[in-house]
């Protein structure tokens, strides 16, 4: 049987029986599939059961044969099963829990099934031989820890860019002729880019894994007909394993028993809301995993009631473990900068060598020497590479990377900041994202009045504030509420309150402490003598209480609105018990409908007194008080973030695991889709598509619902598949996939299940997250989100102004070089002349570009286009006019050197100086790609320019005040009427070329 998992034109992964656990099929069906014409890569994993499969994509044959293509590999893969188990005696594969091809789900089959199936006994658990037979059969209960980057992985990723490959390629072109003093400065250049972006990235990993949890689990199993603790990894398939509040589920399990149990499982599905579960067997393979209510898995907390499970699947096994193995096949992508440096390192390499080959040319026909030709030409190759360009892109990445450390981002590597700067489009999960994965109560609906929370007051829909203990209505409603309730509430040593229960009671327990209500003493006026939890068929719990009079007690009652409402025959309104007639009914009905489409989970509210009964008489003939709305509360500011997500041209994206009506009202809120209406697609639509509609739709579409990891991915990829640069946003395990697949992975700082609803028990499973993000925000603060973009938009503009520089300034050097060549007057700057005036006007002056201050508007811009590159046509044309200006003015200082001195040491420093300074003050001009120096508002000012620009200067005088470095260059010195001419050309070529701005861009509003 072969099941089709995941699709996407060029990528397809299949669901295989019989090759779970069994290393000789995986081989065997790499070795068919590989000899498929269409095919380029295979990867079968006996690990999950799974076969991965590569093919030509859409762009490169027809897009029908896309079918034929899939439906071969389908064959093949039968085929070659059907092979494999004939020619050989495969050992039988061991039950796979999420393996549907080897064996139906867990949640549909009865629970006597999976007693039988791991040989366990109930009540009495496995024996110890059992546990010891299990254990060495599957293994610990461990998950494969991710290996972090190794200090010397990150080493090395320092020189795996064309650039610096070509600097290393030109440092042994010098030391093969002899220039090892050349040889030894390159390599250094080399070494210092490598030095920086090896302490900057190897920082910001090590803060990256200090945010990881490392607390150690325990989990309470029946053993021997004994109820015992055992360290999380010792508990094996088969295991009775107890459930109670707060406690972590460490494996995947099958219930046998839930009493009023709900589970949160928002770290592995994404719904915000605890699950309620149940024992009975579910019908359908198909089920989504957060409707498995008779199943409990790894990762998730355990927030109300107690149970007990039969383990089905341990470690790698488990959901968790299948998402940690589609972590594995999601394959991260270049950032653009990356993609563009590469592409321009190959184009410097062509230069390079093409100016060496002429200018070698050039010379031999001439009848230079030969072997001084060749360092002459090797020499013009090394200045045709920037040697700064690696330094500067490498040192700005890393002061932006520094800036935002200190916002409370880590950004894993120094790509990543350049990559923010071209986000597209943001997918934002949900829940703990988007929202503080903790319910609050938003509305409630007493007497006649609607009543909205905000900043912990109650207010009118006109405005109008309302204390609580003026209006009983809504003071009864916070103390019926607070006393029907499992909630502990604890005080600590400050004063302050911890709160120990469901998501949905700390919420209402929170709304009576915003309000002034002591819970504490209230509780302690009113101790509890009866409670009737809800069970499968009364959704209602009701507790009984003892009042100062004590011939009276209160029934204080909470649960479905329907059923409280049915048990209901008055009313309270305006301090006054009215009857409940129809009329009235209906009207909270129709509250109920409305507040529960605005995504809100509703309870309704009722108490009563009475001198004595049962639970059963004593939740009959109850006074209505009103209704609760509850929701997972959106993070401050998220909302002005989606706004200025839109202001910068970025398309916001929600994923959720939620139903449709809930992502969609928490759309509307958030005005994700701003001028338009919302577009919402659930996972059950989704499913149905085929990958050519998938890709055309998701650019439509704002929220996506009911999601799973693999589909999470899967909307990554197909956002991807269109040339958009896509970031995942997510803190929980089921993020993690694409998290990775995603050009820029963000995690939130402190991940896992909230404290609040787990009474301070978290899920360390969920901190793996971490691992595949790029950037990890510590401080949980999502907003500081738009600031990294900013600072990512100012990064890559600074950039192209420093490469700009660069190659306008060497594209002089090889102009002058070429000139004096080809005219014949000799060879005026040697090897060494070429590389000091490299070192002097490529770094520092590159460095103080990189450091220009954002512009105002930064965030007013669309996203530029990924696929554009660094430099456009129009870019390449100014920078061949700016070259020309440098190099005929500092040709005409030599000319005027020649004249006067002759073919000497004196005209080519004259040459060599007027040179270098052009390009020092050519600084000054790379500022601004259309503001001229002659525009009447002035630039911001930099001091780093005129810090680079005052330097580079000294240093360039440096070798005519020290003899021992002036004879290292082969200079001379010069007199007052040669310094006129050196600096003379020097400005005039800068206000020769900050005048051409004035031509080529007189309709620019900065000219």
């Amino acid at each position: 049987m072969v099941q089709a998992i995941h699709a996407i034109p060029g990528r397809v992964r299949y669901a295989v029986e019989g090759l779970y656990r069994s290393p000789e099929l995986a081989r065997y069906l790499e070795e068919q599939l590989s000899q498929l014409t269409a095919v380029r890569t295979v990867s079968a994993s006996a690990r999950t059961g799974n076969v991965l499969v590569t093919y030509e994509t859409q762009s490169e044959v027809q897009a029908e044969a896309q079918a034929e293509i899939t439906a071969d590999i389908v064959a093949c893969i039968k085929d070659s099963c059907d092979r494999f188990q004939s020619e050989s005696i495969a050992p039988p594969s061991p039950i796979r829990p999420d393996n549907k091809a080897a064996t139906p789900s867990w949640h549909t089959l009865d629970a006597d099934a999976a007693l039988t199936q791991f040989q366990t006994s109930c009540p009495d658990g496995l024996t110890a031989a059992t546990v010891q037979a299990h254990q060495t059969r599957y293994g610990l209960n461990q998950l494969v820890e991710s290996q972090p980057r190794s200090e010397l992985s990150i080493l090395v990723e320092q020189f795996q860019s064309p650039p610096v490959a070509l600097l290393a390629v030109a440092a042994g072109l010098s030391m093969a002729t002899g220039g090892l003093t050349d040889a030894v400065v390159i390599a250094g250049v080399v070494g210092i880019n490598a030095a920086i972006g090896y302490l900057t990235e190897s920082q910001s990993e090590r803060i990256i894994r200090s945010l990881q949890a490392t607390g150690e689990q325990t989990a309470w199993v029946v053993r021997d007909g004994q109820r015992q603790t055992v360290a999380a990894e010792a508990v094996v398939p088969g295991d009775l394993m107890v459930l109670q509040p707060g406690q972590p589920v460490v494996a995947d399990a099958r219930l046998l028993e839930a009493d009023n149990l709900s589970v949160n499982e928002s770290a592995l599905t994404g719904e915000s809301a605890p699950v309620n579960k149940q024992t009975q067997s579910l019908v359908g393979n198909n089920i989504p995993l957060a409707e498995r209510t008779n199943m409990v898995y790894k990762g998730t907390v355990v927030t109300s009631g107690r149970g007990q499970a039969v383990v089905v699947a341990t470690g790698r096994f488990t959901e968790i473990g299948t998402i940690q193995e589609l972590v594995g096949t999601a394959e991260s992508e270049d950032t653009p900068l990356e993609r563009q440096l590469d592409e321009a390192g190959g184009q410097l390499a062509l230069l390079s060598s093409g100016v060496c080959a002429l200018v070698f040319g050039i010379g031999w026909l001439r009848g230079y020497p030969l072997l001084p030709m060749l360092k002459t030409s090797i020499s013009l190759a090394v200045a045709a590479v920037p040697e700064g360009l690696p330094t500067i892109a490498t040192t700005t990445l890393a002061l932006g990377m520094e800036d935002m450390r200190k916002r409370h981002i880590l950004i894993r590597k120094l790509q990543a900041v350049e990559a923010l700067g071209s986000l597209q489009t943001v997918c934002l999960d949900k829940t703990g994202t988007l929202t503080e994965n903790q319910m609050a109560v938003r509305e409630v609906r007493i007497g006649k009045m609607t009543l909205r929370l905000q900043d912990s007051e109650f207010v009118t829909p006109t405005g109008d504030h309302v204390e609580p203990h003026r209006c009983e209505e809504l003071r009864r409603l916070i103390e019926v509420v607070s006393l029907c309730s499992e909630s502990e509430l604890d005080v600590d040593s400050e004063g302050g309150y911890r709160l120990k229960g469901t998501p949905t009671e700390n919420a209402l327990i929170q709304l009576a402490l915003s309000a002034g209500v002591d819970v504490v003493s209230l509780r302690r006026q009113h101790p509890c003598l009866n409670l009737s939890l809800r069970s499968k068929d009364r959704n209602l719990m009701s507790t009984v209480h003892t009042l100062p009079d004590q011939h009276r007690q209160l029934v204080a009652v909470k649960g479905s609105p329907a059923e409280v409402l049915a048990r209901c025959q008055s009313w309270l309104c305006n301090g006054e018990v009215l009857l409940l007639d129809d009329a009235q009914r209906h009207r909270v009905s129709l509250d109920n409908e409305r507040m529960a489409g605005q995504a809100l989970r509703v309870l309704g509210v009722a108490y009563k007194t009475m001198d004595t009964g049962t639970a059963a008489v004593a939740e009959s003939r109850l006074i209505w008080l009103g209704l609760a709305g509850m929701a997972d509360p959106i993070r401050q500011g998220v909302t002005d973030l989606i706004e200025q997500f839109h202001q910068a041209g970025i398309k916001p994206v929600m994923i959720t695991g939620d139903q449709s009506p809930t992502a969609y009202a928490i759309a509307k809120e958030l005005q994700l889709s701003r001028h338009r209406q919302t577009k919402i697609l659930d996972s059950a639509d989704l499913s149905r598509l085929e990958p050519s509609q998938r890709q055309a739709l998701f650019d439509k579409v704002d929220v996506f619902a009911r999601v799973s990891p693999a589909s999470k991915l899967e909307i990554v990829q197909a956002l991807q598949s269109t040339g958009t640069v896509v970031a995942m946003t997510g803190d929980g395990i089921n993020d993690m996939p694409a998290l990775k697949a995603a050009n820029i992975g963000i995690a939130m700082g402190s991940s896992g299940v909230s404290d609040s609803s787990t009474g301070g028990t978290a899920s360390t499973a969920s901190n793996v997250v971490h691992d595949v993000a790029d950037v990890v925000i510590d401080n949980n603060n999502l907003q500081t989100l738009i600031t990294a973009v900013s600072r990512g938009r100012t990064t890559y503009s600074n950039i192209r102004k420093s490469v700009h520089f660069l190659l306008s300034t060497n594209l002089g050097e090889i102009i002058v070089t070429l000139l004096v060549t080809a005219i014949g007057l000799g060879q005026p700057l040697n090897t060494m002349e070429l590389l000091w005036l490299n070192l002097v006007t490529d770094v520092f002056p590159g460095l103080g570009l990189a450091l220009e201050p954002p512009e105002p508007n930064v965030l007013e811009q669309p996203p530029r286009d990924p696929n554009a590159p660094i430099l456009k046509s129009a870019d390449f044309g100014q920078i061949v006019l700016e070259s020309v200006v440098i190099s005929l003015l500092a040709m005409g200082a030599y000319s005027y050197a020649l004249l006067r001195h002759g073919q000497t040491r004196q005209a080519s420093t004259v040459l060599f100086m007027s040179l270098t300074i052009s390009q020092i003050l050519h600084t000054w001009s790379c500022r601004s790609e259309t503001h001229s120096l002659f525009t009447r508002q002035p630039l911001p000012r930099n001091p780093y320019v005129e810090a680079a620009v005052i330097g580079s200067l000294g240093l360039q005088l440096l070798p005519i005040l020290v003899p021992p470095l002036r004879n290292l260059l082969q200079l001379a010195l010069l007199d007052p009427v040669d310094w006129a001419v050196v600096f003379g050309s020097a400005l005039l070529s800068l206000l020769v070329n900050e005048s051409t701005k004035i031509v080529l861009f007189s309709s620019s509003p900065e000219v």
